[in-house]
C-alpha cells in the first residue's frame, strides 16, 4: 500500500481526492493546480512536524478566501492572491473524495454534515457546512498512532495512573474546541486496553481514534451510523454489558442524565464538555436541568464525578509546538459537599489547596513550565483563566 493509500476504504475514493482542480499560488511563488491530496500533505512537511506531532492543527476551506492552515494556534493563509480564492464549487470538487455517497447526496440537504477521513498515514474529522458565501470546510488532524499516555502531559502522573484502574465513577475531560480533549480520552481508552480484560463501549461522533482490540474488547459506536443519538445509544449501551463507555460528549440533558446513571450503577464513564475551567464543569451540568431538579443533579453529581480535567494548548517559547496545560479537580469529600451545596466559588480554593489530594490549578500549571523556559510568561498569562492568580503564583514560585 504506498503513502496515499486510504485506510478508511469503506467510503474513500483515492482518484477523486488525488483530482488536480484547485489552480493557484504556491508559497514558493510558483503556479500549480492542487488536488486535496496536496493540501492534506502539508501536515505532514517535515517543517511542521515537532516529536512526531504536526504543528498544523486545522485546515479551513471558506468561498472568497484562500485556504487556511491553523499553525501553532494562529491562522496562515495559504496564498495572499484574490486569483487564488475558492469557489463554492472548487470546494465541493476538493471534499467529494473524502465524504461517504451518502454524505454528497446529503450536502445539498443539511446544513452540516460530520465526517472522518484517513490516508497517508493521518486521520481527520471533519464539519462541512455552510454560511452565507457557500460551502465550507473545517478539518482537523488527528496521529492515526494514538499517543503514549506519558507523553500527553499530565502535570502527576497519578492522576492517570489512578484512572485507568477505576472500576466506576464519572472522568470529565473538558476545555475549548481544539484543546485535545480527544487525544487525552483516547491515550486513556489505549492504556487500559493494554493493562485491563474488560468491554470497553464507545459512543462517538464521528470515529475518530480507531483502536484495536488488547487485553480489552472495545466497541465503537457512531452516532447517525450505528445509533440515532447520544442519548439513545447510551440507553442501549447500558444493555451490552459494558464496564467501561466513552461518550464523545455530552450534549444534553438527556445524555448527561443517563452518564451520571451509569457511573451510578456501577460503570466507569469518560467523557467531555465545552468549559472555561474544571469547576465550570458543575453548573454547566447542574444549568442543564429544570430549577426543580437541580439540588437532586447536584446530590448525584456529588456521588459520582471523580476527576475533572481541564486542558488548554500553549505555544511552546520557542514557537514550534504546543503542550497541554492541565488543570484537575478531584472529587473529594471536601469539593463533594462544595457541590451539593452549590459554592461553586470555592472549588478553585480546594483546588489551590489539594495539592496532596493531587490537584492543580491552571495557574500552577502554567508557572512551573514557565519557570523551566518551556513557554513564555507572556504566553501563560494570555492563556490563564485568572491572570492575576497566575502573576502571584509565579511570584512565589521563583522565591
Amino acid at each position: 500500500m504506498n503513502e496515499d493509500a486510504a485506510i478508511d476504504s469503506a467510503h474513500v475514493e483515492p482518484d477523486l481526492v488525488r483530482e488536480p482542480v484547485y489552480e493557484c499560488t504556491c508559497p514558493d511563488g510558483q503556479r500549480r493546480t492542487l488536488s486535496m491530496m496536496d493540501l492534506l500533505r502539508q501536515f505532514k512537511q517535515d517543517e511542521y512536524m515537532e516529536g512526531g506531532m504536526s504543528r498544523i492543527s486545522d485546515l479551513h476551506l471558506k468561498c472568497g478566501s484562500p485556504p487556511y492552515y491553523r499553525i501553532d494556534n494562529e491562522m496562515v493563509s495559504w496564498s495572499d492572491q484574490d486569483q487564488d480564492r475558492l469557489t463554492d464549487g472548487l470546494i465541493r470538487r476538493l471534499i467529494k473524495g473524502m465524504l461517504s455517497p451518502d454524505q454528497r447526496e446529503r450536502l445539498d440537504d443539511i446544513a452540516e454534515i460530520d465526517a472522518s477521513y484517513s490516508v497517508a498515514g493521518l486521520s481527520f474529522r471533519m464539519n462541512i457546512y455552510r454560511d452565507r458565501q457557500g460551502i465550507a470546510a473545517a478539518i482537523r488532524v488527528l496521529p492515526i498512532q494514538i499517543p503514549e499516555i506519558e507523553t500527553i502531559g499530565f502535570p502527576d502522573d497519578y492522576v492517570w495512573q489512578h484512572i485507568v484502574n477505576l472500576r466506576q465513577g464519572l472522568i470529565i475531560v473538558t476545555g475549548i474546541t481544539g484543546s485535545g480533549k480527544s487525544t487525552t480520552l483516547a491515550s486513556l481508552i489505549e492504556r487500559i486496553n493494554t493493562t485491563r480484560r474488560c468491554h470497553v463501549v464507545t459512543l462517538e461522533d464521528p470515529i475518530e481514534y480507531t483502536f484495536t482490540n488488547k487485553l480489552a474488547a472495545i466497541s465503537q459506536r457512531q452516532v447517525g451510523r450505528d445509533t440515532a443519538t447520544f442519548a439513545g445509544g447510551l440507553r442501549a449501551v447500558l444493555r451490552e454489558d459494558p464496564d467501561i463507555i466513552l461518550i464523545g460528549e455530552m450534549r444534553d440533558r438527556e445524555t448527561m442524565q443517563n452518564a451520571l446513571t451509569a457511573a451510578e450503577t456501577g460503570h466507569l464513564v469518560l467523557t467531555t464538555l465545552h468549559t472555561r475551567d474544571a469547576k465550570g464543569v458543575v453548573p454547566r451540568i447542574i444549568d442543564m436541568f429544570a430549577e426543580d431538579r437541580r439540588d437532586e443533579v447536584a446530590a448525584q453529581l456529588s456521588l459520582c464525578l471523580t476527576w475533572v480535567l481541564a486542558q488548554k494548548l500553549v505555544v511552546k517559547s520557542d514557537g514550534l509546538g504546543r503542550r497541554v496545560a492541565m488543570e484537575i479537580l478531584r472529587n473529594t469529600s471536601a469539593v463533594a459537599a462544595l457541590i451539593r451545596n452549590n459554592n461553586i466559588p470555592q472549588i478553585y480554593s480546594a483546588m489551590q489547596t489539594g495539592a496532596r489530594e493531587h490537584m492543580c490549578t491552571l495557574e500552577k500549571c502554567l508557572a512551573d513550565p514557565c519557570l523551566e523556559g518551556k513557554i513564555s510568561p507572556e504566553e501563560a498569562e494570555r492563556w490563564a483563566n485568572q491572570p492575576e492568580a497566575f502573576r502571584a503564583t509565579l511570584y512565589r514560585a521563583q522565591g
